[in-house]
């Protein structure tokens, strides 16, 4: 796989510097500063570019190699009469976006909120800080800070109780930083919602339901899919994060039936899947190894990173890359065996990372510290390494003189020490 991280751009406090010296050949970056829905022009794109390649004539080379995200308006996530003309803008963006090179385009289709988080600093058991969903913390702004009409029928009745006796008990200062982390901006953007105009952009969902939604989104990939087909862009969308509905809103991209569903609307290479373990794997119904095998021919680009559900599964932190619920050993090595069959390698970033060391004093981008994706990338890479060498083993091996009794993790395992 082709190691990247995301970058944000000139403001982001993690370097381009920091990016190639964590091993990674390639960027992941968006164009934040250009309002949502607009188009991308080939000027703008090309200004990015030469910013991430300056020092490729003097080091080891960086390219731009996956868009993340060129975003959806919310005109077309509802199915307004004005989807039409963002519609024709995300054609031109995808286009403009091709004619500089560029040929993997992320996108979500998440109403309103992108990924929702209810701690930006949980402090793990090393001192490191993650990020972290706790549902219970998500009804108190729901239904105490927000107010939403109607919340209390979307918790059960001992949460709603509980998250209003927390509520009572919280200081402003503690309410004020719940709201500011619910309400965050999409990545890349240090704006959150206002509160007081939040519960209008909900509004503007109340007759949208989860069927609806769907089709909205059929139709979006129905109308792009061939542009980007034409011009050789492989579209992937990301899940859904968390995978459930939130606010009310409904959410369509959480689960390997959605996704296949999605496949289907537009069944074209060009169509395709961000595989990203961490949202993928907050459900424990869905098997992430099985996922691959059955939808790898569609799967463009990789988040690879473990989240571990708590004693109420709704609540889940960000563990290690190496740890948590995800099973990553099974999921790399099956990422690895059907790479075997493509053209083209993959790329993969390390998603998110444990604020950790000398980035507990810095102000990054939440989940996007420097040294923990570095930490991140360096396991990952590490245990692809050791899978692609015991592949190689296993090729070359006769199968009557394998011994039986070492188990395939142990093997990956001894190649690494």
């Amino acid at each position: 796989m082709l190691p990247t991280m995301r970058w944000f751009g000139p403001s982001d406090p993690v370097s381009l510097f920091d990016i190639r010296q964590a091993g990674c050949v390639g960027v992941v970056s968006a164009l934040h500063q250009i309002p949502v829905g607009e188009v991308w022009s080939v000027a703008d794109i090309q200004a990015r570019q030469q910013l991430i390649e300056a020092g490729n004539s003097e080091y080891s080379p960086l390219n731009w190699l996956v868009v993340e995200s060129l975003p959806v308006h919310e005109a077309i996530k509802r199915g307004l009469p004005e989807r039409g003309q963002y519609i024709e803008n995300y054609k031109t963006s995808l286009r403009n976006l091709a004619a500089c090179g560029l040929r993997t385009v992320c996108y979500n289709f998440m109403p309103v909120l992108d990924w929702s988080r209810t701690n930006l600093s949980y402090q793990m058991p090393d001192g490191s800080r993650a990020l972290r969903f706790v549902w219970q913390d998500f009804a108190v702004f729901d239904l105490c800070i927000l107010r939403r009409p109607g919340a209390a029928a979307d918790y059960e009745a001992d949460v709603v109780e509980a998250a209003r006796a927390q509520f009572d008990a919280m200081s402003e200062t503690e309410r004020t930083e719940l709201t500011n982390t619910v309400l965050l901006g999409l990545p890349g953007s240090e704006e959150a919602f206002e509160l007081a105009g939040f519960q209008q952009l909900l509004d503007g969902y109340a007759h949208i339901d989860a069927a609806r939604l769907r089709d909205n989104l059929h139709y979006f990939i129905q109308q792009v899919g061939p542009v980007a087909a034409e011009a050789g862009v492989n579209l992937c969308i990301h899940p859904d994060d968390p995978p459930y509905p939130l606010l009310g809103l409904p959410r369509v991209v959480s689960t390997e039936d959605d996704l296949t569903a999605l496949l289907a609307a537009y069944d074209h290479p060009a169509n395709g899947i961000t595989y990203c373990t961490g949202s993928l794997g907050v459900r424990p119904d869905n098997d992430l190894p099985g996922l691959v095998r059955r939808l790898a021919h569609r799967i463009h680009f990789v988040h690879l990173r473990a989240t571990k559900r708590e004693e109420n599964p709704r609540n889940f932190h960000e563990a290690d890359h190496l740890t948590g619920d995800v099973d990553m050993y099974a999921v790399v090595r099956e990422l690895v065996r059907q790479e075997q069959g493509r053209a083209l390698q993959l790329p993969m970033r390390p998603d998110h990372g444990h604020q950790m060391l000398d980035d507990l004093n810095k102000k990054t981008y939440p989940g996007y510290s420097a040294i923990g994706r570095l930490r991140g990338l360096a396991e990952l890479r590490g245990l692809e390494l050791g899978i692609r060498r015991s592949l190689e083993t296993d090729d070359a091996t006769p199968a009557d003189s394998a011994p039986a009794h070492i188990p395939a993790a142990h093997a990956a395992a001894r190649l690494l020490v």
